[in-house]
């Protein structure tokens, strides 16, 4: 200790010429702290420069940054700064995020506060009394030789603009809002790994991770080798942040396409890491972390990606034994694996929260299995495969518990292949759901009324013959459109009255209303609109039975009957979904005569509802993709008024599903061949984008386009596959397309029907 005293009392003698403008409380600070290896390396005119750089920090400018050209376009970026938790990673970022690639680093960290050495008689006199503010904090000396990404040199606007955004982070920092902080440095460093994407060309080499506990009395040394990936100090830093594994220095160095990164780390109670099992965590985080950084640039928004990842690690790591290893060992086996991921965990937060993370233990299978099954599975292999987990369970319980989990495996699995699929286009992608949801339905009424017909017996007619029951589609159920976050829309119908056979017998109306109610809550709903039975479409509302005897159906909707013409119209996508074939059936040729018989259709009435929905469903300054005008709603009902207008003499028209109606419509030269195509590309269009609003957060009322100046809007635009290099302008072009579109469904709907 005595030598290292008097060493360092050389170092302060030879330091003070060149700090003459230091107040020598500030020298003596920051040669009694500094780490002995950082003096090592560093020369004495250097040295002096940090110490300047440190006499400027104060609480309210809490860093300093410095920058020095060197040879072939590279730059040395030197920051000095109090110590904060997560203040490598949030450098590490910003420098990525400013388009430069670190391809030598050293960082140090002063020691905790200690008395300083006495000063010599022959010493200096002081300059300023001891108590200086910020004196005693812990202070950081990070070295960076970075080189533009772009090739270009470090221009001095770039350099004013990473010094600002530097100050600022380490304000925040400095303020205790570390998450603030990190969304932040993501926010600006998304763009940027955007301009670097490139083909993923496979795994890298393997990741050499060491552990040395000889060389340091007081840290562990993680010593890592391995191929360059975007922004890997970066999310790595951040990893051991979030694990609070203290870095006090590192070093890294780039030869080529190689990096080796030597980090001195200490566990949450600044002690060394000794236990095997927390080695084996950091490794397995590392060598994850720099695959998926690899193929971070797919991902939608890789912030998103980041943010949803280091939750997965937190799950994966946390099994230290021979199953997590084997589990690290299998992604890394699979070079396919990760853009899906980054695809994934970049574009929906609902699919991380509602199955992703509930998954983690068995999620390589499952991405491997979902990406290669085909997106749309025949009903009758659905059939099969749900029949077989159904018939597994010994319960009512346990049937329903089983039922749901294959409808939300299959749902996950359609979900993701239109993610990370942009060739799956979006009349494959609703019949996929539309299969799923048919096949669901069809064992969820098979089920239903076995339970039933425990306790009450089987429905029976006036006649004693069997009450058959139907359960009909509507909306986009019952079109074959269902897209993301869509509702099932259904109608219950049973034969007519009577009683059940069973000991408890009950009259028919209560039995098909118990059995509605035990629909309704058979299929669950894990998100407003995700599988959610929606049945408001029945006679009389809200305030009508959940099911309904066929003759009373047919008053309902009669012209006579009590049915408004908007109920009118939506039954145009009534369509026989489950339960008794015939009944059904008979349904849909009662809406043909109903809807199609001719009667006059009520153009001012349907026009006025519309205009209430404008008043009632936008709010002034913003574009709701489905009911502002031009929107995807002015299309449905452009089809669906011409469908009621026409459709009583041209049998072709009588089709619940929108583009076959729109297609016939231009067949009968309802319709121009120029228009149908323009309305065609806009509905496509607008309900893609309607999946791309809804997909993030999986809730069905997620119809408001962000402004589009902002981020919300840029991932929105990668979402549904404008993902260009330049970020900025994919965004401009969705913009464009959507105001076209809009436009051109408007110019139609106004000049067919009149100004709204």
């Amino acid at each position: 200790m005595a030598d290292l005293d008097r060493s360092r009392e050389s170092l302060l003698t030879t330091l003070h010429p060149l700090c003459h403008t230091v107040e020598d409380d500030v020298l003596r600070d920051f040669v009694s702290r500094m780490d002995n290896e950082y003096f090592e390396h560093f020369p004495p005119e250097t040295i002096a420069h940090h110490v300047q750089l440190a006499s400027k920090l104060t609480p309210e400018h809490p860093c300093e940054l410095s920058v020095l050209d060197t040879q072939a376009g590279q730059s040395e970026i030197s920051i000095v700064a109090y110590d904060y938790f997560s203040e490598f990673a949030t450098i590490c970022g910003l420098l990525s995020a400013s388009g430069l690639n670190i391809e030598e680093g050293r960082i140090y960290t002063f020691a905790e506060a200690a008395a300083l050495p006495a000063r010599p008689a022959t010493a200096w006199p002081s300059k300023r009394p001891k108590g200086r503010p910020g004196l005693s904090r812990k202070k950081i000396v990070d070295v960076f030789l970075v080189h533009p990404v772009s090739g270009e040199r470090f221009s001095a606007p770039e350099r004013a603009a990473l010094t600002e955004a530097l100050t600022h982070m380490i304000q925040l920092l400095d303020g205790g809002q570390f998450e603030e902080a990190r969304q932040q440095v993501n926010r600006r460093l998304v763009e940027r790994l955007g301009k670097q994407r490139s083909a993923f060309t496979g795994l890298l080499h393997t990741v050499q991770i060491t552990f040395d506990n000889s060389q340091s009395p007081t840290d562990t040394i993680m010593d890592i080798r391995s191929d360059d990936t975007p922004a890997f100090l970066y999310a790595f830093a951040n990893a051991l942040a979030m694990r609070n594994i203290y870095i006090t220095k590192a070093q890294f160095e780039n030869d080529g396409a190689k990096l080796h990164d030597r980090f001195h780390v200490r566990n949450r109670h600044g002690q060394k890491l000794l236990d095997p099992a927390d080695q084996q965590q950091l490794r397995l985080t590392a060598v994850l972390i720099k695959q998926f950084t690899h193929a971070l640039t797919w991902a939608p928004d890789p912030a998103k990606a980041l943010e949803s990842f280091d939750q997965f690690l937190d799950l994966i790591v946390q099994d230290t034994g021979k199953k997590a290893k084997s589990q690290a060992l299998d992604f890394l086996s699979d070079k396919r694996t990760f853009p899906v991921l980054a695809r994934l965990l970049g574009a929906s937060d609902f699919l991380w929260e509602d199955f992703l993370r509930r998954q983690h233990g068995n999620l390589l299978p499952l991405l491997t299995e979902y990406r290669d099954a085909p997106l749309i599975k025949p009903q009758a292999t659905l059939r099969k495969e749900l029949d077989r987990l159904v018939a597994r369970a010994k319960t009512d319980e346990e049937r329903k518990e089983a039922l749901n989990q294959f409808k939300d495996r299959e749902l996950f699995r359609i979900d993701m292949k239109h993610i990370v699929e942009p060739s799956s286009n979006l009349p494959n992608f609703s019949l996929a759901l539309t299969e799923l949801a048919e096949v669901i339905m069809e064992r969820s009424v098979a089920d239903c009324r076995a339970k039933l017909e425990k306790a009450y017996g089987s429905p029976k007619l006036a006649d004693k013959k069997s009450c058959p029951f139907a359960v009909l589609g509507l909306g986009k159920f019952g079109g074959r459109e269902l897209g993301y976050a869509s509702d099932i829309e259904v109608l219950f119908v049973y034969g007519g009255s009577g009683r059940t056979s069973g000991k408890k017998g009950i009259e028919n109306s209560e039995y098909f209303e118990r059995l509605a109610q035990e629909l309704l809550g058979w299929i669950e709903a894990k998100q407003e609109g995700i599988f959610h039975l929606d049945v408001r479409l029945r006679p009389h509302g809200g305030k009508g039975s959940l099911a309904n005897a066929f003759e009373e159906v047919c008053r309902y909707y009669s012209p006579t009957g009590l049915a408004a013409p908007f109920e009118r119209q939506a039954l145009i996508k009534l369509r026989h979904i489950a339960g008794d074939a015939p009944l059904g059936h008979r349904l849909e040729a009662h809406r043909d005569a109903f809807v199609y018989g001719g009667d006059p259709w009520d153009l001012p009435t349907a026009l006025d509802l519309r205009k209430q929905q404008l008043k009632q469903l936008v709010e002034p300054g913003q574009v709701n993709v489905k009911y502002s005008q031009g929107g995807v709603i002015d299309i449905e009902y452009a089809v669906q008024y011409l469908q009621v207008m026409h459709g009583h003499d041209r049998t072709s028209l009588r089709t619940p599903n929108t583009l076959q109606a729109l297609a016939a419509l231009v067949e009968a030269g309802l319709v121009t061949r120029s228009d149908g195509e323009s309305l065609r590309k806009a509905y496509v269009f607008t309900r893609t984008l309607i999946d791309g609003l809804r997909m993030v957060r999986g809730n069905a009322k997620d119809l408001v386009l962000p402004p589009p100046d902002s981020e919300e809007f840029v991932f929105l635009a990668r979402r549904v596959g404008y993902a260009t290099d330049d970020w900025q302008a994919g965004a401009r072009h969705l913009q464009t397309d959507i105001e076209q579109h809009m436009k051109l469904t408007k110019a139609f709907f106004e000049r067919t029907f009149g100004q709204l």
